[in-house]
């Protein structure tokens, strides 16, 4: 039997998902223009405290590139991590959606930017028509090491993209384990209005096949609707998405399965000690490891990424088993 600790990605889909699902399986107006996908707006709105407009798509990917589209023009250039997802795991994504559009890396602690680490970045560049000019800043909410930004810390990155007349995306693929862990509002969580839009990420958390790309800023979502149908990800039967993210965000499911998340995580991370590269402050976990040590947990069933050639990443899911958790932090405790 193998213990699952490589990704979210490899959840099950939640029971509540698939009977929001099973519920919208009746006739209705096909793409966006049913019921579930209009009511989006309306609760996000809510969620957030705020007005917002909200659409469906497929992937993380495609959430994060048509958040970023009516952000950047094909001459500019988004300021992001140099470990963020959109550099490093996206295979090009974002300069295919934005035509060209560079993406400037920057330093930080455990792929944390900071307004110090973007003005290094934006400072040295001429304005001149021979430089590539920033347009937007994107981060990662929680982290790609796993470590959540505090909400003045999105909010100074805030302030400083509007000194600067930029925009400011936030990747929240595990926006909920990062709402979770921090205890704050979701609209704290973006630095309190710091964000103009935001990829919230549901297919970690218990969805099946659908993320919300939440844009604060009246008028940004109007571009994107021609834009997500130019790249092939309007559905026809949208509500099924729609439905998907509705059942994650109303009763408050998204924050349940995240902090089931997160504890697991912290279990492992209490066994882990002084092995942890980080501190954990979602449901990601990276641990330093050999690989003698690494193949030792394998044999006893365990499944999870090694990163780099001395550590392991660790990864726990609302439906983690309790056992196995119980299982692998023993196991890594005897190492």
């Amino acid at each position: 039997m193998v213990m699952q600790f490589m990704s979210d990605n490899a959840a099950r889909v939640h029971p509540q998902v698939w009977a929001a699902m099973q519920a919208a399986d009746a006739p209705d107006s096909p793409y966006d223009n049913d019921a579930l996908s209009r009511r989006l707006d309306a609760v996000f709105s809510d969620l957030f405290g705020r007005p917002a407009t909200v659409l469906w798509t497929a992937t993380g990917t495609s959430a994060n590139c048509l958040a970023l589209a009516p952000m950047v023009q094909p001459h500019g250039g988004v300021v992001c991590h140099r470990e963020a997802h959109i550099e490093m795991d996206e295979a090009g994504a974002p300069g295919f959606y934005l035509h060209g559009a560079k993406l400037m890396l920057a330093e930080g602690e455990g792929a944390k930017l900071t307004p110090d680490a973007i003005r290094a970045v934006i400072d040295p560049i001429r304005d001149d028509v021979h430089q590539v000019q920033p347009h937007a800043i994107s981060i990662t909410q929680a982290s790609e090491y796993g470590c959540s930004f505090r909400p003045d810390e999105v909010a100074a990155i805030g302030a400083l993209a509007q000194e600067r007349g930029l925009r400011l995306h936030m990747d929240g693929a595990r926006f909920a384990n990062a709402v979770a862990f921090l205890g704050c509002t979701p609209d704290e969580a973006c630095g309190s209005g710091a964000v103009d839009a935001l990829s919230f990420g549901c297919v970690k958390n218990g969805g099946m096949s659908a993320e919300a790309i939440v844009f604060f800023r009246e008028g940004m979502a109007d571009m994107v609707r021609y834009r997500r149908k130019r790249a092939g990800h309007l559905q026809s039967k949208g509500r099924f998405l729609a439905a998907q993210v509705i059942a994650m965000v109303e009763g408050g499911l998204w924050l349940d399965n995240a902090r089931a998340a997160n504890a697991a995580a912290q279990e492992l991370g209490s066994a882990c000690g002084e092995r942890l590269m980080y501190p954990v402050e979602a449901n990601e976990l990276f641990v330093k490891m050999s690989a003698a040590e690494r193949d030792a947990l394998r044999r006893q069933g365990f499944s999870f990424y090694d990163w780099g050639t001395d550590a392991a990443r660790l990864v726990t899911a609302w439906s983690s088993e309790p056992a196995h958790v119980t299982a692998l932090a023993l196991a890594i405790a005897a190492l």
